[in-house]
């Protein structure tokens, strides 16, 4: 079974933030305080999650990535990849995560089913990640990232947000990796939706100026493609890379919404069919209704349903009810 939107969209990803608790507080993302604790009652149970996963997979869903807050800082998340990764329908089970956890669970990760890992990383200097994250340790990472990769969670993607006057001059060094250490790194936009509550424009590189600052310094990009992966970024090589890609993801320059194929569920139990839009349907009243799966699969059905065209960050128009945090990304 394929879901398809009204828009003609295949639908068939599914992002699902297990918590929205985060043991960083990156200056994008949450404020220094973190956001509200949730009591455990509110969040999905492992099992409620699991029975959203079957109702997904009924409608169309092959492809779920975990997400938080940072999903690691949930107690027994291995047990629920577990869970999801035996699901009939899913083909590809991922997961975002800050990395700072990911040394000591990515061979059980990798063991329990998870496919393959990103790893959130927007600076290579020890002092600067710790003016990001507010108390986050490089070394950390950077040892998640070698473990990732030696339990097979591969392709590890390096998602790095790119910050005008923070860290911007630091895209042409995490460019180099690609060739030197095979790493595949993605550039994405800043998005208005985080810990600021207004959206600064002076902050916002445009991706066709960070794809410039990497051809200027290396030379030109090769169209290239990844063994695995369901999102927006386009892909390319660097002359001399053998294994290593740049992705290049522009949520505001140059949306690729007419594309969009994904679902949110957030920790609390709410489907959002747009990041960038504030409309949620509440899941987490329906799988405690004592419904069967044909009530979530429904709804799943109306989320599709209701998914927009295209967000309007164009015409500043940003969602406020929660926090990228919250969501998930």
């Amino acid at each position: 079974m394929r879901a398809i939107d009204d828009f003609g969209r295949p639908i068939n990803y599914l992002r699902i933030s297990v918590t929205d608790r985060c043991n960083l507080r990156c200056i994008y993302c949450m404020p220094p305080e973190g956001v509200r604790q949730r009591k455990m009652e509110e969040i999905l149970t492992f099992e409620e999650i699991e029975t959203v996963v079957r109702a997904a997979a009924d409608v169309g869903i092959t492809k779920i990535r975990l997400t938080g807050g940072e999903p690691l800082a949930r107690l027994g998340v291995v047990d629920l990849v577990g869970l999801l990764a035996h699901i009939p329908g899913i083909d590809d089970l991922s997961m975002t995560t800050n990395g700072t956890l990911l040394a000591d669970k990515a061979t059980a990760l990798a063991a329990a089913g998870l496919n393959r890992v990103n790893v959130s990383l927007d600076t290579l200097r020890a002092d600067r990640f710790g003016f990001i994250t507010r108390h986050g340790k490089l070394d950390d990472v950077l040892h998640g990232i070698e473990a990732a990769r030696a339990a097979g969670l591969n392709p590890v993607k390096i998602n790095m947000v790119v910050i005008r006057g923070l860290n911007e001059d630091e895209v042409v060094d995490l460019a180099r990796l690609t060739v030197n250490e095979g790493w595949h790194v993605r550039y994405i936009e800043m998005m208005p939706l985080g810990a600021d509550p207004e959206w600064d424009e002076n902050r916002h590189v445009p991706m066709q100026e960070i794809q410039s600052w990497v051809t200027d310094a290396l030379g030109p990009l090769q169209p290239a493609t990844v063994k695995k992966g369901n999102g927006p970024a386009r892909y390319y090589r660097i002359a001399g890379a053998q294994e290593g890609t740049i992705g290049f993801i522009s949520p505001v320059t140059e949306h690729f919404c007419n594309s969009c194929n994904r679902l949110r569920l957030t920790a609390d139990g709410r489907l959002r069919p747009c990041l960038l839009s504030d409309t949620e349907l509440d899941f987490r009243a329906i799988v405690r209704s004592g419904n069967d799966l044909t009530a979530v699969r429904e709804l799943l059905k109306e989320a599709i349903r209701l998914k927009p065209r295209q967000h309007h960050l164009e015409e500043c128009a940003t969602p406020h009810g929660r926090t990228m945090s919250e969501i998930g990304g």
